[in-house]
């Protein structure tokens, strides 16, 4: 038998399939653009990505053979809903978490809910990039749509809808709307009454793993499947990641080297929620039985490639022409050692604690014989400095790291790897597959099926490591002198940094 990974994410979608040894028998890729009908608007047009995901499905269905699909799960990205009538029609596109529509509801549910109450409650504080503020918005502005929707599905229970699933979505996901009560498993009476939304607009919640239906015959024989594909409840993208790597116990962490750099933790118990706030950490359910997740994020890739397209864009084009990987050229450039070279990462909007949106970055240190590597190695220390600092708080939560999971493009280069464990002083380990939210995906379908008695079993099963990148004692030092510097940056330049940022517009 062999096991299906669906993730679908913010500009493209992926369908895996697997041997429940952890081969890759077949992966399918497509993307999408967001639509943005209006400045400060951004969405997903739903009915693209659904055909989107068909296409990789019917892909990827082609390469099963002997081995036939057993079961299938879906990690997402999170706060986005659909909505959709009972009988599985599309109403209306899907408002993202960085669009602007809801920030004016913020002020009253400031009023009405502080920040440590939802927390104890949520496991998050109040923001417009979370679903509450978008389902008052849809509410308010299009009532219409908002008498007619049957459910509101965060886009893992949206998509397992359309194969033929119950409407159920798993605690992950819920959570990410701001109305999920932590401690119950369901969603919270008081915060929807606070809301004033209706509890019969959103899906039933289930943990991660939850048998929810088979994929529907007719969609089955359309996309070459076999019938009676168990569906089972998916996760958070993030999560789905954590599975997929090996991450499912206390002591270790998710090291995501994307667009931006995410660090996931999981832990065991909740912790206070005032300590958790003042650190900008959520809570939120893994996709792991008992076991919680936060996220330490921030710029990273993001930084690299503006370094590629402001300091290396003859190269770029010239590699992509010839199929070559620019950046392995550029990393090879990177100077031994501290490059020398300081970088402020607030170049967007920031991650925890602060969220800072009124900044700019900084690159400071250049000198006339500054070289170009020792410029991109300084951004990526910057980066890595900034998760530092977060990090280091950890202690007074509860939560603690003992060794990184590096995934993510980012995780592709061993310097980069390397950088990161000499920073943080712990041992980074890269699994085979690096981009694994797919296979999370298809441990957490396996588990769910009955295929592997356990998480624990089927990580065990399928995730394969392919080597350990140990911190060197020595760069560990010289980073630990070079960090203290880092953190007097931003304090001696903040209030410089948002007037130039305000002026800049």
């Amino acid at each position: 038998m062999s096991l299906l990974g669906i993730d679908v994410g913010t500009t493209g979608c992926k369908a895996a399939l697997f041997s429940t040894a952890g081969d890759v028998y077949a992966v399918a890729y497509r993307e999408y653009d967001n639509r943005h009908p209006q400045p400060g608007w951004a969405e997903l047009d739903a009915v693209e990505v659904w055909d989107k995901v068909r296409q990789t499905l019917r892909e990827v269905a082609q390469h099963a053979g002997p081995d036939p699909v057993r079961a299938l799960s879906v990690s997402s990205l999170g706060e986005a809903v659909v909505p959709v009538t009972a009988d599985r029609r599309i109403l209306a596109p899907s408002i993202l978490n960085f669009d602007a529509r809801g920030q004016t509801y913020l002020p009253a549910l400031e009023r009405v809910l502080d920040n440590a109450r939802l927390y104890r409650i949520n496991g998050n504080t109040l923001g417009n990039h979370y679903g509450l503020t978008k389902l008052l918005w849809i509410q308010e502005h299009q009532p219409d749509l908002y008498a007619r929707t049957h459910k509101f599905l965060l886009w893992s229970s949206f998509i397992a809808f359309m194969l033929g699933a119950d409407p159920v979505v798993d605690h992950s996901l819920a959570n990410r709307t701001l109305l999920f009560d932590l401690a119950r498993g369901d969603w919270s009476a008081e915060l929807l009454d606070i809301a004033g939304l209706d509890r019969e607009k959103l899906p039933a919640t289930a943990p991660s793993g939850t048998a929810i239906g088979t994929v529907a015959d007719h969609v089955a024989d359309d996309l070459g499947l076999p019938r009676g594909v168990l569906i089972t409840t998916g996760a958070h993208d993030q999560c789905a990641n954590a599975v997929g790597c090996g991450v499912i116990v206390e002591g270790r962490a998710v090291y995501g080297m994307g667009t931006f750099m995410c660090i996931t933790p999981v832990f065991g118990a909740r912790s206070d929620p005032e300590v958790m706030i003042a650190r900008g950490l959520s809570t939120e359910h893994h996709a792991v039985p008992g076991k919680y997740v936060t996220f330490i994020y921030n710029q990273g890739g993001s930084l690299v490639k503006w370094f590629r397209d402001t300091f290396a864009l003859a190269e770029h084009q010239q590699a992509r022409a010839a199929g070559r990987d620019v950046y392995a050229d550029l990393f090879a450039e990177l100077p031994d050692g501290p490059s020398g070279v300081m970088a402020l990462p607030y170049f967007t909007t920031t991650g925890p604690p602060e969220f800072v949106s009124d900044s700019c970055g900084v690159i400071a240190g250049l000198h006339l014989e500054t070289p170009r590597g020792a410029i991109l190695k300084g951004l990526v220390e910057g980066a890595t400095f900034y998760l530092k600092a977060c990090v280091d708080t950890l202690p007074a939560t509860g939560i603690a790291i003992e060794s990184f999971r590096a995934v993510g493009g980012g995780s592709k280069s061993d310097v980069w790897v390397q950088l990161s464990a000499d920073i943080l002083g712990r041992p980074f380990v890269r699994p085979h597959i690096t981009e694994a939210g797919a296979l999370g995906a298809a441990i957490i379908a396996g588990t769910g099926s009955g295929v592997f008695p356990s998480y624990a079993d089927g990580v065990e099963a399928m995730v394969r490591l392919e080597r350990t990148f140990e911190p060197d004692p020595a760069q560990h030092a010289r980073y630990a002198a070079w960090f203290e510097r880092y953190q007097h940056l931003w304090p001696t330049m903040q209030a410089y940094l948002r007037e130039l940022a305000v002026a800049q517009g």
